[in-house]
């Protein structure tokens, strides 16, 4: 199998270890920021939770982004207490957005603690205002998913702009996702995949199956080598 040939990819970028993965892609997004800023007056930016990004935002807290001009939003969320330590806005707040001048207003958390329906309507309120994201940061889960969208589970098939996710196949079972449609509506998607744990899913995807990552369009992956299929 070729990596090069992994399905809807735009372009496959590998890299020796998830340090130099994280400073690359730190970097990409100082870029397009700067492009977005510039073209268009804001950056809308969509963070993803996970532990192989959380060593991105460290990294982006050094480097030379306009942030009064930057919007953020979520990918997902897990619908548990705000301010909770699982949730994915607490760690990009720990990681990132508090070591950065960007006003409070410009960061705009999944109201997940209200539950998934009614933070799904709030939240694709929200969107309707700024679709198209510039940029969505997506990992990859050991079972193919991406944000809150496992296999085999009705939101990922929904049309919806922000879909509610019930019986996640992993703790919190309610959760709270942009829709698949969103995603790929996105005008710039990276992956950040690294680590052994996830090779299986990636071998899956280049063989063709359907996971939900592999559904993802006209996409930058961003590899480690500890990813990578064995033969």
């Amino acid at each position: 199998m070729d990596i090069t040939d992994l399905a809807n990819a735009q372009t496959v970028v590998v890299h020796d270890n998830l340090d130099e993965l994280s400073a690359a892609v730190a970097q990409r997004i100082e870029t397009l920021a700067a492009q977005a800023i510039a073209t268009r007056g804001v950056f809308h930016l969509a963070l993803t939770g996970g532990e192989t990004p959380r060593r991105c935002y460290e990294q982006l807290r050094h480097l030379a982004i306009d942030w009064t001009h930057v919007q953020i939003y979520f990918g997902d969320e897990r619908c548990m207490p705000a301010g909770d330590s699982q949730r994915n806005d607490k760690m990009a707040r720990d990681t990132l957005l508090a070591h950065v001048p960007i006003p409070p207003e410009n960061i705009h958390a999944m109201p997940a603690e209200l539950g998934a329906q009614e933070a799904a309507i709030r939240y694709a309120a929200v969107l309707k205002m700024i679709t198209p994201l510039d940029l969505t940061l997506l990992g990859m889960g050991e079972d193919g998913h991406i944000a809150s969208l496992f296999p085999d589970n009705p939101a990922t098939e929904s049309n919806a702009t922000v879909v509610p996710v019930f019986n996640s196949p992993k703790p919190p079972a309610e959760r709270v996702s942009l829709g698949m449609n969103t995603l790929n509506a996105s005008r710039q998607k990276i992956f950040l995949v690294a680590g052994a744990g996830k090779r299986e899913a990636l071998e899956r995807i280049m063989r063709g199956v359907s996971l939900p990552a592999a559904c993802i369009t006209n996409a930058e992956w961003h590899l480690d080598l500890a990813v990578l299929p064995l033969t």
